[in-house]
């Protein structure tokens, strides 16, 4: 029986202490936060964890150096301090890296006021990163010559940190945590609903997205944590909270590498806004725009395209202007901005100066917490906050909290690394350029990765990859299929992995060995799970080109 048909078994069985709406990164913290604790927890998506807001971000962990100019100082030191300790506590998923920022002439500040603003970033990050520095144009020229030094009088360079792997592979290390703590969590299952009873306990209404069965789950404690459509379900359990949203839309596009900096090359695009050259893998993630949007889910439009486009060639000296046919991968998501209910936008300029403050509203009476905004530098607050509201209801005792977050102890690394160097994994098995096999193991699936060194010690042919291309052996996707609940092919190539971040889709089609991947995963169900994605990519494709032209979106 697979983890997820168990899981969808015991989510019936029982009345849970909290039940969880949405598996994207609140709802991820907050299981893994509350089950450390000791309370009985499940969590549900009506889709696949992270499968919406959380796979669209920039792979950033920063702490809002943007929000220093709308004077947040509060709101950059709490992101500083998430940031700071997503560092410390997940070294091999989270790391520090350069952002090397060029300014243009008649830009609305002066560049020595943001270097300035630089120096008190990094002051109320307690220092933690590297320190700032100076740029004139001869060394932008000298480091990275892919910038054109003759747009702008030089820049500046400082640190914030980002993710190793994409960030919906980091959001399920926390749905993993919870599950190993004994969470009932499972994918593909929809809130049709949920009453309080006369004894009030919520039962809610749920419904298997791929059987259709529906069934219900009880609990004392009821989370929101479904990201853009929070209002929604409120409204659908006849619930009212102070907070709303309205939404930003973010695109950013994937192309092959952009010179060999590993820098984020930072930029301020021609309206004024942050723009970046986002190193990823062999690849280069460019973007971002900030759109107003009021319709879900946000699309990819023509014009997203140019700006991105027209903004990058400006102000990079390429062989060739990019273009849309260098498009390998699109994302697009939003961002929810939170506001007060009674709230108006007067104008263009008061909806650019939103921040990303996120909200964990209580409603003491109805024993339910709503979760509005949030994003992945913040999440440790997120988590720590939802403790202190389930503390506030009385489901937790006050006082100290157990550790619900990090990556497992140096010494169970250093066990692991050395096991795999005796079986001379790094030799043998599929890997990275620069960058053995056994420390992306270990980033990836922490003590699970031991579970693969078992296979492959039983049987050496299983450190072979399957997919050509890649770096999947056939003991990682035996523990993908085992442990993960991958439901379907998009599941494993966006969310698990990035392989859809990286390769045109129709090229993932027609990769050798995909198909056995399929029957690895999905067992006497691989032909009809590859026909699916085949499906959703075609019907992708021809909505793109229906609004936008005759360029199929990718990712």
């Amino acid at each position: 029986m697979s983890l997820r048909t168990r899981n969808l078994k015991n989510l019936g069985s029982r009345t849970f202490d909290a039940l969880i709406v949405g598996g994207g990164i609140n709802g991820a913290v907050s299981a893994a936060a509350l089950c450390a604790q000791g309370l009985e927890v499940a969590l549900i998506d009506r889709g696949d964890f992270a499968g919406v807001t959380s796979q669209e971000s920039s792979n950033l962990a920063w702490g809002g150096i943007k929000y220093l100019e709308t004077g947040e100082l509060g709101l950059v030191r709490d992101l500083c301090r998430s940031r700071n300790r997503l560092l410390a506590t997940y070294p091999a998923s989270i790391r520090e890296i350069r952002f090397f920022t060029t300014v243009e002439p008649k830009f609305r500040h002066h560049r020595a006021t943001l270097y300035l603003g630089t120096w008190l970033y990094w002051l109320i990050g307690n220092c933690y990163t590297l320190s700032p520095r100076w740029l004139d144009t001869r060394t932008i020229a000298r480091e990275v010559p892919e910038i054109d030094t003759e747009v702008g009088p030089g820049g500046f360079e400082y640190s914030d940190a980002h993710l190793v792997d994409n960030d919906a592979r980091f959001v399920f290390g926390f749905i993993r945590a919870a599950i190993d703590r004994g969470s009932i969590v499972a994918n593909y299952v929809e809130s049709l609903g949920s009453q309080r009873d006369a004894g009030g306990q919520w039962q809610t209404r749920v419904r298997d997205v791929r059987s259709g069965r529906v069934f219900a789950v009880n609990s004392r404690l009821l989370i929101n944590a479904c990201g853009p459509t929070v209002e929604a379900l409120n409204e659908m359990n006849g619930l009212r909270t102070r907070h709303r949203h309205i939404f930003s839309k973010g695109v950013h596009l994937i192309v092959d590498r952009i010179g060999d900096s590993t820098r984020v090359l930072t930029f301020f695009a021609d309206d004024g806004r942050l723009f970046f050259v986002i190193p990823l893998g062999s690849k280069s993630c460019i973007g971002t725009t900030d759109t107003r949007v009021t319709d879900l889910p946000a699309t990819v439009s023509s014009e997203d395209r140019r700006f991105i486009l027209d903004n990058i060639n400006r102000r990079l000296k390429l062989v060739k202007p990019l273009t849309e046919r260098d498009i390998i991968a699109e994302r697009c998501g939003v961002r929810p901005l939170v506001v007060d209910r009674g709230h108006s936008i007067l104008n263009e300029a008061d909806w650019t100066a939103l921040s990303r403050k996120h909200a964990v509203e209580v409603d003491a009476a109805a024993q339910h917490i709503s979760i509005f905004g949030g994003k992945i530098t913040d999440c440790l607050n997120i988590g720590s906050e939802v403790i202190a509201a389930a503390q506030a209801l009385g489901s937790l005792p006050r006082g100290k909290t157990n550790t619900w977050f990090g990556e497992p102890p140096e010494h169970e690394r250093n066990a692991f690394l050395a096991r795999a160097r005796g079986m001379r994994l790094d030799d043998t098995a599929p890997q990275q350029p620069h960058e053995p096999a056994s420390i992306r193991l270990w980033r990836r699936y922490g003590q699970g990765a031991s579970t693969i060194l078992d296979s492959i010690e039983r049987d050496s042919k299983t450190s072979d990859a399957v997919i050509a291309g890649t770096e999947f052996s056939r003991a990682e996707l035996e523990y993908i299929a085992n442990q993960e609940m991958v439901v379907t092919l998009a599941d494993f190539l966006r969310r698990r992995t990035d392989i859809a971040l990286t390769t045109r889709p129709e090229q993932i089609a027609s990769l050798p060995g995909l198909l056995e991947a399929c029957r690895i995963l999905f067992g006497t169900d691989a032909r009809a799970r590859f026909d699916e994605w085949r499906y959703q990519q075609s019907a992708v494709s021809a909505q793109s080109q229906a609004m936008n032209g005759t360029r199929p979106m990718h990712g």
